[in-house]
């Protein structure tokens, strides 16, 4: 009769020290850009630092490289200060814990690059694609058309490859051209929702196929980086956003303040439309402060600007964004040596292409009407004399050059 008696007491104690455990361990759901998701579990006390840990495990990678974690608050994503407790970011919540429902974190892209091969690790690489993807497909420079139908080219053959070539007299072709072209691809998968209203569904699935095939031979690798490289052009793209007020009683944020890779991009949301107030490269800028919501950015004297006084949803925001500031200032800084390094190589590249060639080849056009859409979507557009080679370029030796040449036609990863 003892003997159950403990055995029961024993079982009970047991199940009081589970439950104990229980309470101070937090079920996390980390988003990817893939829209795939990573589970992880931390303690009550656990800070930023333990997520990014798990993280790094689950996807095999020794770094994020671009990449932060971030929360959903007040309908802004902020990046985790990793040194701070996820209690800071979750707050009563986080204290009374749920056992069913998890918290959520976003992995997002943190610092924007000029080029992909910035990314060493092909995972986190494909990973800034697909979210560069994104936020194609939500933006709204709508005075760049013939850029989305680059860029949808440049996505199709980094996910699907080079595009078939049909066989047959013309006229059957054509008809065999058009039916598989509505299949292959979805519009909606590779252009803004304004732009498919604004040209439609057939338009584009005839025209895009004409620019996916002049990509072929380019490898998947490759086309991936040359579409990193082209999103970077778009007026709304490699930017984050926050949101900010022109006055603090005013009920609306209108001011939209843009992180990009170069600077700051200030915008002012009128009638859904986003109007470019100030575009202010890092230089261009003296300093950030905060005091409470009262967010100011202050610019070098040379530019004669006052200085732009917003404000923020709390200061708890304005810390968050000065620190992002702060930060993507430093990466560019950290980073700018390489941009030219890479842009050296890849100019050589292109210089090494015009010297194998004895003689200019004609081009010949079956159809000028099939490419004359896009010839009405570029204005301006030359080419300026021949290409000259920083002297400085002499300096790389030819091994560097055969490896780094090497990486960027395959698209190698370090992992």
């Amino acid at each position: 009769m003892g003997g159950r008696i403990g055995d029961i007491f024993r079982t009970e104690t047991e199940e009081a020290t589970v439950m104990m455990r229980t309470k101070k361990r937090r079920q996390l759901c980390i988003l990817l850009p893939n829209k795939q998701h990573l589970d992880c579990t931390v303690g009550v006390k656990a800070r930023g630092r333990e997520v990014l840990s798990s993280v790094l495990g689950q996807l095999r990678v020794s770094d994020l490289h671009v990449f932060g974690l971030a929360v959903l608050r007040d309908n802004e994503y902020l990046f985790l200060d990793l040194d701070l407790k996820l209690s800071k970011y979750f707050g009563k919540r986080w204290n009374k814990g749920s056992t069913t429902v998890p918290f959520i974190i976003f992995l997002r892209a943190q610092f924007y690059v000029e080029n992909g091969q910035l990314i060493s690790s092909g995972r986190v690489r494909q990973l800034y694609y697909t979210e560069l993807r994104q936020k194609v497909l939500r933006s709204q420079s709508r005075q760049q058309e013939a850029l989305f139908f680059q860029l949808a080219a440049s996505a199709l053959q980094a996910e699907v490859g080079d595009l078939e070539q049909g066989e047959g007299n013309e006229e059957e072709e054509e008809g065999r051209r058009r039916r598989k072209h509505r299949r292959y691809f979805l519009p909606e998968d590779y252009f803004p929702t304004w732009l498919i209203k604004r040209r439609g569904r057939d338009f584009l699935l005839l025209h895009c196929p004409v620019l996916h095939g002049e990509l072929r031979g380019v490898s998947r690798g490759r086309a991936m980086l040359q579409f990193i490289k082209e999103a970077g052009r778009l007026q709304d793209g490699p930017l984050t956003f926050y949101r900010m007020r022109r006055e603090k009683i005013e009920l609306r944020s209108s001011i939209l303040l843009g992180v990009a890779v170069k600077g700051v991009h200030i915008y002012e949301e009128v009638g859904g439309k986003l109007c470019l107030l100030h575009d202010l490269s890092w230089a261009d800028v003296d300093r950030f402060t905060f005091q409470g919501s009262r967010f100011v950015l202050a610019a070098v004297g040379s530019l004669c600007l006052p200085k732009l006084v917003y404000y923020t949803h709390s200061a708890f925001h304005s810390k968050h964004v000065l620190r992002h500031l702060s930060d993507s200032h430093r990466h560019h800084i950290n980073t700018r040596d390489a941009v030219v390094y890479i842009q050296q190589l890849e100019d050589m590249q292109v210089a090494e292409l015009e010297s194998c060639v004895d003689e200019q080849e004609e081009v010949f056009v079956d159809n000028p009407a099939e490419v004359s859409w896009l010839a009405e979507l570029i204005h301006g557009v030359s080419v300026d004399g021949p290409l000259v080679l920083p002297s400085s370029w002499t300096a790389v030796t030819t091994e560097m050059k055969q490896v780094l040449r090497t990486r960027a036609d395959e698209g190698v990863s370090v992992d």
